[in-house]
């Protein structure tokens, strides 16, 4: 309940954030380990995606932000078709119930993965909900922004764009 709670106070205070729209430069290097199952039990490991850009997004169904994000995310995703592109949804410790209840009304496509125990928040340092991370091609986070986007926008397809460059 602990991780709840300092992920809903940094929800409110970067909820009223222009700053929370804009990708940030990474400093950190290598991304953290994750390996996550999804609604169907199969595995995804963040290593298995190597050579490709790899958006990894911690989102929860009650997170208004989330909510409206997703429909963007569901539209980068069309977008970077047939591209080295994939996007790692990690639902935030949520029961398989709450979120096959919430993927019935808000209909996604790309791969959700649970984090039950909260593990991969811990990892990933993850206190507001959403926090979102671009991978590069060798496995390093080179962007983040944590609040929500418009991932569709041009200036966030540019940035994908630079990333999926280094993959040719």
């Amino acid at each position: 309940m602990k991780a709840y709670a300092l992920i809903l106070l940094g929800f409110f205070l970067l909820s009223g954030s222009a700053a929370a729209q804009e990708l940030k430069p990474y400093q950190g290097g290598a991304a953290p380990a994750l390996a996550l199952a999804d609604l169907n039990g199969k595995r995804h490991d963040l290593q298995d995606y190597r050579g490709q850009v790899v958006m990894v997004q911690f989102w929860a169904t009650y997170c208004a932000p989330c909510i409206k994000e997703m429909p963007s995310v569901e539209r980068l995703k069309a977008k970077l078709a047939g591209r080295p592109f994939a996007i790692l949804g990690v639902n935030m410790g949520e029961s398989d119930k709450e979120v096959r209840e919430f993927l019935a009304k808000i209909k996604v496509d790309f791969n959700i993965l649970l984090d039950p125990d909260a593990q991969a928040i811990a990892a990933w340092k993850v206190f507001v909900a959403p926090s979102t991370f671009l991978v590069d091609v060798h496995g390093n986070v080179r962007y983040t922004l944590q609040g929500g986007a418009q991932w569709d926008a041009p200036e966030m397809l540019q940035t994908i764009d630079g990333l999926l460059a280094e993959a040719r």
